[in-house]
């Protein structure tokens, strides 16, 4: 592009290039860690309140089950509208936004007395969150150019990892301690203690981050200068107006892609601590400790694959494969549900390829669209990526319910991860799937 800084044109210019960018990413990216890791709790602690809250309320498994998957109903209707929101506004007011909203209403589950309520607050939860990852990954467009996205977002979504490593103990610490404190349950707590915080992180967004990298006052103006020829210069042959995204095949094509691979996510998420308990244990301090080890495993494979793929300017096989093999840790977290040992191994294995293989999928919408289509389209691939919230948890009690075998649905969850991973290594058009190659 014309204007535009070489990329480390000679030794002082790649000096001051690292510079900048050590400087983006750590004020950038720990923040929004933290901000996601309270962001999956919310993920993580409604399977665990389930263990207490479900007999306190007289929930049945069906309203259970509705209740957490009205969540994705919410989530869906909204998160288009929200994106395109936050690339008018500006990242800083919009995340703040939803962080303080959604962490609000997320403490409000503690007052739930009733099945309606906890319909109607689930759903809220669910339309106050919308937009906050497909908003950080636009975010991050705003600032990192695509041959270190791959990186950027495996150190990202390390927050998965690492709230579902501290999420599960914490969450069963607080039910067991906290339980009968101020004559509140256990659940009760749980909900206050991971909620609140992420309202008061709402607040430190709007003090830290910047919306674009012109309104950084923390970096110099050659710094300033060379980020910005980074993104200019890449910034070709994508579409950039919303109803460009919706007539993409591929938008679609990584719409349904996602909603695969989300399925084996969420499958974990929601099933992890009732497969634990089905092998024989029954502590929730115990099962919240032994769910830790999957996550802290594929937070490691997540940077490493994120690494290796930015390394290597390479996607399809890097996504394709991780995706397999997380449909063969769920066969073998089926074949083994009754043996601790191997089947926590077989859920290491299912989480390393389910979680470890969205950083790398999110370098993929960037790749051929940007401005308001990337806006809207990374949500919309977002939000139908979460109706696996809802399709995944109905389709295991279905499967369990036509089988009579607790294990069926882990297979069913296999067979759509290996469908994904299919799609992956021989539907993607290479456009997508490499493009950054030629960048």
């Amino acid at each position: 592009m014309s204007g535009s800084i070489p990329l480390a044109a000679s030794p002082e210019a790649a000096a001051l290039e690292e510079n900048a960018y050590r400087k983006a990413v750590w004020r950038i990216v720990p923040l929004l860690i933290v901000c996601f890791i309270f962001a999956y709790f919310d993920r993580v602690n409604i399977s665990f309140a389930k263990l207490q809250m479900q007999g306190d309320l007289g929930l049945s498994n069906a309203a259970y089950g509705f209740g957490a998957s009205i969540f994705f109903v919410g989530y869906f209707i909204f998160e288009i509208p929200s994106n395109l929101i936050l690339s008018r506004v500006g990242a800083r007011v919009w995340i703040a936004r939803i962080m303080i909203s959604w962490g609000i209403a997320s403490a409000a589950m503690m007052f739930v007395t009733s099945e309606t309520w906890f319909y109607v607050l689930r759903f809220v939860i669910g339309a106050t969150e919308a937009g906050f990852l497909p908003g950080i990954i636009l975010y991050f467009t705003y600032w990192f150019p695509a041959k270190r996205r791959a990186r950027i977002n495996a150190l990202f979504m390390t927050s998965i990892s690492i709230s579902g490593v501290i999420g599960g103990p914490l969450s069963g610490f607080i039910m067991t301690r906290f339980a009968g404190l101020g004559g509140l349950a256990g659940w009760q707590w749980l909900f206050l203690l991971e909620g609140l915080p992420t309202a008061l992180l709402g607040l430190l967004v709007l003090a830290i981050l910047d919306d674009r990298i012109a309104s950084a006052k923390w970096l110099s103006a050659e710094e300033k200068a060379v980020l910005q020829a980074n993104l200019d210069r890449e910034d070709h042959g994508t579409s950039h107006k919303f109803i460009d995204a919706m007539r993409q095949p591929g938008t679609l094509l990584l719409s349904l892609i996602y909603l695969f691979m989300l399925m084996g996510l969420y499958g974990l998420t929601f099933w992890m601590p009732q497969l634990i308990k089905n092998t024989g244990i029954t502590s929730p301090m115990t099962i919240g400790l032994l769910t830790a080890i999957p996550y802290a495993a594929a937070g490691i494979g997540m940077v490493a694959l994120g690494r290796s793929s930015d390394r290597r300017g390479e996607r399809r096989w890097h996504l394709g494969l991780a995706v397999g093999v997380g449909g063969i840790g769920y066969m073998l977290s089926a074949y083994f549900a009754h043996d601790t040992t191997l089947a926590m191994i077989s859920l290491v294995i299912a989480a390393v390829g389910a979680i470890g293989c969205l950083p790398v999928f999110w370098t993929l919408p960037p790749a051929f669209l940007s401005g308001t289509a990337a806006a809207g389209g990374i949500a919309l691939i977002n939000s139908i990526g979460n109706l696996g919230g809802i399709i995944s948890p109905y389709l295991v009690g279905k499967v369990v319910d036509i089988t009579g075998v607790p294990s069926g649905g882990l297979y069913a969850i296999a067979a759509v991860l290996i469908l994904a991973a299919l799609l992956i290594l021989f539907g993607l058009p290479e456009r997508i799937a490499n493009r950054d190659q030629a960048l």
